[in-house]
């Protein structure tokens, strides 16, 4: 995998509330296509990165209730197809705990990991495929996204259907 870059594919998309960022979380599970590799979601806090993270879950099938892993770190969804390990790294102490959470396990290729504040992680995670970036903007959110080569048909159906 290698890192989203300059001459990645970028868009930017702004949803208001958060039935917007539901709405965008399941449009995001349907231009994955079944992928497996590692999101990083970037936001403030409450900027809606469990939200949209709720969304793409519900939009796979996943009916139980979509915590944010603020306390446990690591949410996996094993029951969907790729499974899913939702990541909450806002309280990682030092990147290195995330091999005793069995980081290197989820990396063999077969999940989708979705990392909320992969900047605590840095060093112990790899590059993303896909980084989804959520700011505040006037009337709702603004999603920016940035793909790897292999991820830009991932941001080509979401800029269409942003629009």
């Amino acid at each position: 995998m290698s890192a989203p870059s300059a001459a990645s594919a970028e868009t930017g998309i702004l949803v208001a509330g958060e039935e917007a960022q539901l709405a965008f979380g399941a449009a995001l599970a349907r231009a994955l296509g079944g992928r497996r590799g590692i999101i990083y979601l970037r936001g403030d806090l409450g900027a809606g990165k469990t939200t949209l993270v709720r969304g793409l879950l519900r939009a796979l099938g996943h009916r139980g209730p979509v915590r944010s892993p603020t306390y446990t770190l690591i949410e996996p969804y094993e029951d969907l197809v790729p499974p899913i390990h939702h990541l909450d790294l806002y309280r990682l102490g030092d990147p290195e705990e995330l091999d005793y959470l069995g980081l290197r396990d989820l990396l063999g290729g077969e999940s989708l990991l979705l990392v909320e504040w992969p900047e605590r992680g840095a060093g112990a995670l790899p590059p993303p495929d896909l980084e989804v970036r959520i700011g505040h903007a006037p009337g709702g959110r603004r999603i920016e996204l940035a793909a790897t080569s292999e991820w830009r048909p991932v941001t080509a159906a979401l800029a269409d259907a942003g629009r």
